[in-house]
């Protein structure tokens, strides 16, 4: 394992009100002092590098956290476990201590892949309020040519979704605002020409991590998120494109809630468990 950096700073309402602002979800109470909703401290505590040290694919490629494996690869948000033992409050400073667990390089039928596991811990009040661990898997990027970009479905997101799913549309400016409040400038999730000019995606990459909020906020939306801790296991198994819709949908499974989010077409592109956590 690699050593331990620290990140601390004042958690404040800001983020959280543009979160929800940006999907339509409520906010908390923050005046009452409730804590903020599980996934939602993806937006503090952030990885914020100086212009100079990002890439031309505008990820970080000095003095980061992991480092990147070697120059010009394509790395891919993998999915991760959320431990959730309360949720981080506005109005009190917090820290996060990051680490690199775990690297394995291996060779695909695509070429080299480079599989990072990094742990995260966030203290507040004296207590651990969220253990996490973050899955990243790095590929070479070759030379690629422009894919047609698929027709747009006939029907809408909310045409295709059930009763009980939650659709989001998913547009440019909703990647975009959705990277600048989570610091993402990888240019895959607000640059159409990069996305398929240089990595061959035919729409702009919807982020894991927006994914894996859309499932808890489903879950959150029925009541199925336990108020006493909560441990989110989560897999990104597809990529998703703007173009291609979001819904997530969400089911009680005993103790715990399954979910997953597929495109309009209904294939899936993400998948999670909700449990208590124990």
């Amino acid at each position: 394992m690699s050593e331990v950096i620290e990140r601390s700073e004042l958690i404040l309402a800001g983020p959280a009100r543009a979160l929800g602002g940006l999907l339509g979800v409520p906010l908390p109470d923050f005046d009452g002092g409730e804590a903020l909703p599980l996934l939602w401290h993806w937006l503090y505590t952030l990885d914020r590098p100086a212009q100079a040290d990002l890439g031309p694919n505008g990820s970080p490629v000095r003095d980061a956290l992991p480092p990147p494996p070697g120059p010009g690869r394509r790395r891919m948000w993998a999915g991760g476990r959320v431990r959730s033992l309360g949720g981080l409050r506005c109005g009190e400073p917090a820290t996060r201590r990051t680490q690199v667990l775990s690297t394995e390089k291996k060779e695909g039928r695509s070429g080299r892949l480079t599989f990072v596991t990094v742990g995260h811990e966030i203290v507040q009040g004296g207590r651990v309020i969220v253990e996490e661990r973050q899955d990243s898997v790095y590929r070479d990027v070759h030379d690629v040519t422009a894919p047609e970009v698929e027709a747009e479905p006939t029907s809408s997101v909310e045409e295709r979704s059930g009763p009980d799913d939650w659709s989001i549309d998913i547009t440019p400016s909703l990647l975009f605002r959705f990277s600048a409040l989570t610091y993402n400038a990888y240019r895959i999730h607000w640059d159409r020409g990069y996305a398929r000019d240089v990595e061959g995606y035919p729409g702009l990459v919807t982020h894991g991590p927006l994914q894996a909020l859309a499932i808890a906020e489903a879950a959150r939306a029925r009541g199925l998120v336990p108020a006493d801790g909560v441990t989110f296991d989560y897999r990104i198994v597809a990529p998703l494109f703007d173009h291609q819709g979001l819904v997530a949908g969400v089911t009680a499974d005993g103790d715990g809630v399954r979910g997953a989010v597929r495109d309009i077409a209904g294939r899936q592109t993400a998948c999670a468990t909700i449990t208590p956590a124990g």
